[in-house]
């Protein structure tokens, strides 16, 4: 049985996530941004641990995490979790792009950092579920962007310096899949949302278990999934 810390397994691709390795038996950390929703994730997913960590503050999460009980040992920590926001460079506020980058890169990063000692101990796996916006900017989203550039940074870095301590770290860009974050995203593009055009979450994360299920000393270091023809 393997241990999986999990941020974003409320909805969209965390959520298949989480169902998939709830089904294997698999042991869970569910990371929440407060108590009640620890709570919610604990009653959707029964079996599941949680830690309480708000990822909208990444700076508080080793003073959160001090005073709670972590796993002894980490097989895989799974970013999923992220925030959009959309505009123009002549629109985005300082607030918008610290809330988006706090989130998506800052927060991925200093969780990594506390559960290091754990994923060295079990020689274990980091995902970064990215986006395509990781590996090309539009028009509109130069903050989500630069959040999902600097992620797949963190990634290849992160790879290079803990390979000697047997940890294995792939990136997974997603295109555009129907999750609540792509209905909201329709909706400050002005566009009629049709999930049925887009990635489904089921989709993802068997890409993500594809990976994770590679034998020891094999590793997917960068993986696409895109909508295909139908």
């Amino acid at each position: 049985m393997s241990t999986h810390v999990i941020t974003g397994a409320g909805s969209g691709i965390g959520a298949a996530v989480t169902r998939e390795l709830l089904a294997r038996g698999d042991e869970l950390w569910l990371v929440a941004r407060d108590a009640g929703r620890a709570r919610q994730l604990a009653e959707e997913y029964p079996g599941a641990h949680t830690l309480v960590g708000d990822l909208a503050e990444p700076a508080r999460l080793s003073w959160a995490f001090s005073h709670q009980s972590l796993p002894e040992r980490v097989d895989s920590l799974l970013h999923v979790a992220g925030v959009v926001d959309l505009g123009t460079v002549a629109e985005l506020t300082p607030k918008v792009w610290d809330q988006t980058l706090a989130a998506n890169l800052v927060a991925p990063a200093e969780l990594t950092r506390l559960l290091l000692p754990q994923l060295r101990l079990a020689r274990g796996h980091v995902v970064f579920v990215n986006s395509g916006a990781g590996l090309r900017a539009n028009p509109q989203w130069a903050a989500y962007a630069a959040s999902k550039h600097g992620l797949k940074a963190l990634a290849d870095a992160l790879r290079a310096e803990e390979g000697e301590h047997g940890l294995r770290v792939t990136s997974v860009y997603p295109g555009r899949t129907a999750t609540p974050m792509q209905a909201k995203v329709h909706q400050q593009e002005g566009r009629e949302y049709d999930a049925s055009r887009w990635v489904t979450p089921e989709s993802v994360a068997r890409t993500v278990l594809t990976a994770l299920d590679l034998p020891v000393g094999t590793e997917i270091t960068d993986l696409s999934v895109r909508p295909s023809p139908r």
